[in-house]
């Protein structure tokens, strides 16, 4: 069996940017889950699972104008262990707070630029998205075998 490359000219460019968060973070192995959904009102462009159950968030911005159109980015802090902001090479990282993490990002990889301070979840939030965070991984791997289940035709 052959795998085919997606075609990238298809990608949004912050999709583009996950695509390569993604990637490093399989390399420091960690599992994600894209546009994950942590609670109604928030979804993260790439939450990451580590060997030994820490929680990472990274939301990824492409230019100026998205980061300063996200005004819910701050409540994303209480899912997570660590936090990052995931740009571009060309995006002015002076623009984004120096608490957070920073990976340089494209759609092959990425780097780990500055790492955040770990502030860890309570037990009881942690098993709660542990949990939230399988069961919607399988969702999506259970739609993918069989499409009519997530769209609505079952």
């Amino acid at each position: 069996m052959s795998i085919t490359e997606p075609d990238l000219s298809l990608f949004q460019p912050g999709q583009l940017i996950a695509r390569g968060v993604s990637r490093l973070l399989l390399s420091h192995d960690f599992a994600v889950l894209e546009e994950f959904v942590p609670t109604r009102g928030l979804r993260v462009d790439v939450m990451g699972v580590g060997p030994k159950g820490e929680l990472w968030v990274v939301e990824c911005k492409s230019s100026r104008a998205d980061y300063m159109s996200d005004s819910k980015w701050q409540g994303y802090l209480e899912f997570c262990d660590r936090f990052f902001w995931a740009v571009g090479p060309d995006f002015p990282v002076e623009l984004l707070p120096e608490e957070s993490g920073l990976i340089i990002a494209d759609a092959w990889g990425g780097e780990i630029v500055r790492m955040p301070s770990e502030v860890k979840l309570a037990g009881a939030r942690r098993k709660m998205l542990m949990q939230k965070i399988a069961r919607d991984g399988l969702r999506r791997l259970q739609g993918y075998r069989d499409p009519q289940i997530t769209s609505g035709l079952l």
